[in-house]
């Protein structure tokens, strides 16, 4: 074999040789979530092992794993839309912005458990999602000193009808109706009255309406202090 074709045929080879995985944060990413929606937690080397590389090949992408929680986060936060606080009413595009926020939880409910104990740094696109809300809260009148209290009590709500959404229709069902008649027969009511409408989305619907209805009443008052003093009516 002459010189041409050994050079040749080395190429070849090289050209066959299998190539190692090609990694990135969004790649990384979305490795991450994949294993969140199996397990509910990683570790580097399981991830790692996903990947089909050696844990230290990671670290020339990320610093960590609260790194990679960040980028799971943002993954998760890209899919709410913000964009209605710029073309709907306050309240009108703040229900369709906790709809949109819930679905979005409910593909991937155990990021929730994990984000309740993530901090938000280093989250940038996530951090981006939660300006546009709270400007479009300021916009609407709301105080400075109110606005995460509004904020944080929406998503208390929204995240566990995220976790509601996805649990098993027959979460109430009991084996013997006669040990708690009145529970079996609303249980029964709603079946009929659903409309093959999901129990989880009626509730959501009507939890969140109601949430709104207050965050009216709440700002209302916010705006002028002396309204309403003494509690809500009975």
């Amino acid at each position: 074999m002459n010189s041409e074709s050994r050079a040749g045929s080395s190429i070849a080879r090289r050209a066959g040789r299998p190539t190692a995985p090609l990694l990135s944060v969004a790649s990384i990413a979305s490795a991450a979530i994949g294993l969140l929606d199996e397990s509910g937690d990683f570790t580097m080397s399981e991830l790692a092992r996903r990947l089909g590389v050696g844990p230290s090949a990671l670290y020339n992408h990320v610093a960590g794993k609260e790194e990679v929680l960040a980028r799971v986060r943002e993954l998760v936060s890209d899919r709410i839309d913000t964009s209605v606080f710029a073309t709907a009413p306050f309240f009108e595009a703040l229900y369709l912005w906790g709809r949109s926020y819930r679905d979005a939880f409910a593909r991937h409910p155990a990021t929730i458990a994990v984000f309740a104990t993530t901090p938000l740094n280093g989250a940038v696109r996530t951090t981006e999602m939660y300006e546009h809300v709270v400007q479009a809260f300021l916009d609407a009148g709301w105080p400075d000193s109110d606005v995460m209290v509004a904020l944080v009590a929406l998503e208390n709500f929204i995240l566990g009808a995220a976790l509601d959404a996805v649990a098993p229709a027959e979460m109430f069902d009991l084996s013997d109706p006669d040990d708690a008649p009145a529970l079996s027969r609303v249980i029964q009511s709603r079946r009929s009255t659903a409309g093959g409408r999901r129990a989880s989305d009626a509730s959501f619907e009507a939890g969140l309406e109601a949430l709104l209805t207050g965050m009216r009443v709440r700002l209302a008052r916010l705006a002028h202090p002396g309204l309403g003093e003494g509690g809500p009516s009975t």
